[in-house]
């Protein structure tokens, strides 16, 4: 019937008014395609294929739709209707609707819920924003250490079904301090008569709600977790995150950082959902801001115009020299950023990246030295014309790689985020001071 919808059907049964058959064919697909659907459509008509949307899989669905989105759903739906759809939301989940909605409309909100949840909620909002404290949920399970093994499965059959994850167990004190992670196999493995801190071996790994979210992902990253406890500083377990709330994460960071790479400030929403009017803000400023620094480059040039008029073979290699300067920097900088981002560099290590870093620019400035003095030699200006361009190549590439590699380092030194100096930025100060090299150079040599 309606294994898979195309949107034209969709389309055509929403002209018909059709609601019947459209019920049916969304209760045969899962909540990411019904999501994918919903966002596809007409705001009016994607609120009233949510209505159509079964009580079981409503609160998936609204789970994976963009913030507009679901602040549009929540503005046109009764209340009852929006109590339900919250509080069936996860504590992580429901946390970063809050975040993204309008004050007014998380105030309603939380108004809804029951008293234990609001007070969850604002628990949880409480943490500053990207903090694991945001991320994580309080749905786990715990038992303490003094308990029989079969008193623990006891519980954990009680609690279980409303935990996010019962891969890992947790134990803890009287007052809630951490004391261990437990996997379940190790409880399915022992004797029901056993304790619960004969099988524990005190060995664990944590994170504080007040770290960077990045923190975590590194975390279970170089530890291969499923799933990382999250406490306070005095060690009291407050909650746990799971690897598939990091990915989210990591997927937020990498659209961050492919938009900044290319001098665009990040917006949270996709691009289907941005209208107009947001990417122009997004995108004008900085536009505006290389504009700017691109007057320098052209000053420079007006600078030196007295040498262009005595060698006039020097304007055409400018293209060649400034990109080739833009784009080995644009490579060093994104092999450092990533390398900061995965944890496989640190800022300590700034020396060893000099040295690097000026031995590969030395191998790259005279591969590409050669190649563009033999251009210059047999195509433009003969054999003074090839030395000084394949000269400024070298010295242009040594500089590049260097700045390339060094500016992320120093940003995140000052804690600031190495991704807004890559790219067209990047590439726009490269372009000044590789025309500075080149035509120095060149004054020399031609003693102008």
């Amino acid at each position: 019937m309606f294994a898979k919808i195309a949107l034209p059907d969709i389309d055509e049964v929403i002209r018909n008014k059709d609601w019947k058959t459209l019920k049916a064919g969304l209760s045969e697909l899962t909540p990411q395609d019904i999501a994918d659907i919903v966002a596809s459509l007409e705001p009016k008509d994607a609120v009233m294929v949510f209505r159509l949307v079964s009580k079981d899989k409503a609160t998936d669905v609204f789970s994976e739709l963009e913030p507009p989105l679901q602040e549009l759903i929540l503005t046109r739906i009764a209340d009852r209707e929006i109590k339900a759809l919250i509080e069936e939301l996860s504590p992580d989940d429901r946390t970063a609707l809050f975040e993204d909605l309008p004050g007014r409309l998380t105030q309603k909100l939380l108004n809804l819920l029951p008293p234990e949840e609001r007070k969850e909620s604002l628990k949880l909002l409480g943490f500053p924003e990207d903090s694991v404290g945001r991320l994580m949920t309080p749905d786990y399970v715990a038992v303490r250490p003094d308990w029989s093994i079969e008193k623990a499965f006891r519980h954990i059959r009680k609690f279980g079904k409303d935990a996010e994850t019962i891969d890992m167990i947790y134990v803890v004190d009287e007052g809630w301090k951490l004391k261990d992670d437990i996997p379940i196999r190790r409880f399915i493995l022992a004797e029901q008569d056993q304790q619960v801190q004969d099988i524990m071996d005190y060995e664990f790994i944590a994170i504080q709600a007040t770290e960077d979210q990045e923190e975590a992902y590194k975390i279970i990253k170089k530890y291969n977790l499923n799933v990382l406890p999250v406490t306070d500083e005095e060690g009291t377990l407050l909650g746990i995150v799971t690897v598939d709330d990091i990915l989210d994460v990591l997927e937020e960071e990498v659209d961050e950082d492919f938009q900044k790479t290319s001098a665009i400030a990040p917006f949270e929403e996709s691009y289907y959902a941005a209208s107009s009017a947001v990417l122009y803000r997004k995108r004008v400023g900085w536009l505006m801001i290389l504009l700017v620094t691109d007057f320098f480059s052209s000053s420079i040039i007006a600078h030196f115009e007295y040498a262009l008029k005595a060698v006039i073979a020097l304007a055409f290699f400018i293209p060649v020299l400034i990109d080739s300067g833009g784009n080995i920097a644009a490579q060093s900088s994104t092999l450092i950023i990533r390398a900061l981002a995965t944890g496989e560099l640190t800022v300590k290590k700034w020396f060893y990246v000099i040295k690097k870093e000026l031995l590969v620019g030395v191998m790259i400035g005279i591969t590409l030295g050669i190649v563009l003095y033999l251009r210059g030699f047999f195509w433009r200006g003969g054999p003074t014309i090839g030395m000084v361009v394949g000269m400024a190549m070298v010295g242009i590439t040594l500089w590049s790689n260097l700045l390339g590699s060094l500016l992320p380092i120093v940003l995140t030194k000052f804690k600031l985020d190495p991704a807004v100096i890559s790219s067209p930025l990047l590439t726009t100060v490269v372009d000044s001071t590789g025309l500075i090299i080149y035509f120095t150079l060149a004054k020399i040599v031609f003693k102008l």
